[in-house]
This record gives C-alpha cells, sequence and structure tokens, in this order.
C-alpha cells in the first residue's frame, strides 16, 4: 500500500485571519505558509507545532461560508509518493472519486479526492513540500 500517513486535515473557515491568529495565539500553531488555489476563489493556509511536521492543519476560505455552529471538518488528507498509483490502486477496489481529475496546486502539490463508506471526502494528497 502507498499511503504513508495522515498529511493534513482541512478545517473550512469563515475568516482566515481570525481562524490563522486562533491557531497560532491559543493553540501555539505556527503558519508554514498561504496559498491562493488554483482556481484562484480558495484561500489555503498551513499550519503545524513547531519541530513537528507529522501532521498539518489546513484551513480553507473562500469554499464555503455557510457553516454549521459546530464548525466543519472538509476533509482527511493522506500522503501518497505516487498520486497515479494510488489512484489506479484504488479504482480497482471499486472506491468512489469526487473529483473527475488531478488537480495541481500553484505550489506543484497535487491531489484527488475520493469518498468513504459513509460519504466522508478523503483526499490523496502528493506533496512539494
Amino acid at each position: 500500500m502507498a499511503i504513508k500517513k495522515i498529511e493534513h486535515v482541512g478545517l473550512m473557515v469563515k475568516d482566515l485571519d481570525a481562524s490563522i491568529a486562533f491557531y497560532t495565539n491559543v493553540i501555539g500553531m505556527e503558519l508554514k505558509g498561504t496559498l491562493v488555489h488554483s482556481n484562484q476563489v480558495i484561500t489555503l493556509a498551513f499550519l503545524g507545532f513547531p519541530g513537528r511536521p507529522e501532521t498539518e492543519l489546513e484551513l480553507i476560505h473562500g469554499y464555503n461560508d455557510s457553516l454549521p455552529v459546530e464548525g466543519k471538518v472538509h476533509h482527511l488528507a493522506l500522503a501518497v509518493d505516487n498520486l497515479e498509483e494510488e489512484i489506479a490502486r484504488l479504482k480497482q477496489l471499486d472506491v468512489s472519486f469526487i473529483d473527475e481529475a488531478i488537480t495541481t496546486l500553484p505550489n506543484g502539490s497535487r491531489y484527488m479526492f475520493f469518498r468513504g463508506p459513509d460519504g466522508e471526502w478523503l483526499e490523496l494528497f502528493e506533496s512539494t513540500r
């Protein structure tokens, strides 16, 4: 199997600056970087704990501002070395894909979403970081 680890958890937010301030000042994470998505609508911010690169928090702004009171985890991302190979493996297992094609971000990282057994969004993520 080519899935290596949980890469990040994507959390949809209404106010990116307020969320960055909360996760840095209150939780103690550090901002690793931001980028505007290839679609030019969504802005992403990646945070992690100092000296702990294992898993990151991805804040997603601009995707959907109609969040329930309890907030919304958008997806769980799984790190892979070879995106095409893992997509082919999952398709052989009759996994249902959300995306029709691989998306490439401006920093070169690539991903593709698929569904878990209860419809949850999972992401195969091939990072350039």
